[in-house]
């Protein structure tokens, strides 16, 4: 089984990025074949406008990582009451219909504020079922995410990180039974 989990950001030092490194764990531990996909780490031509009509082929390990993937996991920050503009702009730039119709996703805000990123994934969660995606329903908020973080990136509160694992156990779970 293939994962990739993907950080829904190119914001630099985010709170995202140490966020999905816990996750990482957990998937390494699962015994699954995981890939990272980073928004930062997005070639720079990929945002020029004549990428719409052709993609850079330096852009095509990152929608590989999406269109091999048995299941995608997204981790996005609330911004603004909504998902990154650039995690939308990476969605639209992917080959459709191959790289979400029927692929299972989830996901996993994290926010400053008490609803932890529940607008942007509800958000996300129309907008994957628009791409005919198979949303898992195992969603998990992090509300308050500076309180949850240690000064080296690690997730603080017990019951948030037992919330992960679970999601995570879930998730390859839910992927297993769809791909039988």
């Amino acid at each position: 089984m293939k994962i990739t989990l993907l950080a829904g950001t190119n914001r630099p030092g985010s709170n995202t990025r140490k966020v999905v490194a816990h996750i990482e764990k957990i998937y390494r531990g699962a015994n699954v074949e995981l890939s990272v996909l980073d928004l930062a780490q997005l070639p720079d031509e990929i945002f020029k406008a004549s990428s719409y009509a052709e993609k850079p082929a330096s852009f095509a390990r990152f929608a590989d990582l999406i269109t091999k993937a048995d299941g995608v996991h997204i981790v996005t920050p609330e911004y603004n009451g909504g998902f990154p503009g650039v995690l939308k702009y990476f969605v639209d730039m992917l080959p459709h219909p191959q790289s979400f119709t029927q692929r299972p996703v989830v996901f996993t805000g994290l926010a400053v504020g008490m609803w932890g990123a529940l607008r942007p994934v509800e958000q996300l969660q129309t907008l994957f079922t628009n791409l005919g995606a198979t949303v898992c329903p195992q969603r998990v908020f992090l509300p308050g995410i500076g309180n949850l973080l240690s000064d080296s990136g690690e997730i603080t509160d017990e019951a948030i990180a037992k919330r992960l694992t679970a999601q995570v156990n879930d998730f390859v779970s839910f992927v297993g039974k769809l791909s039988k």
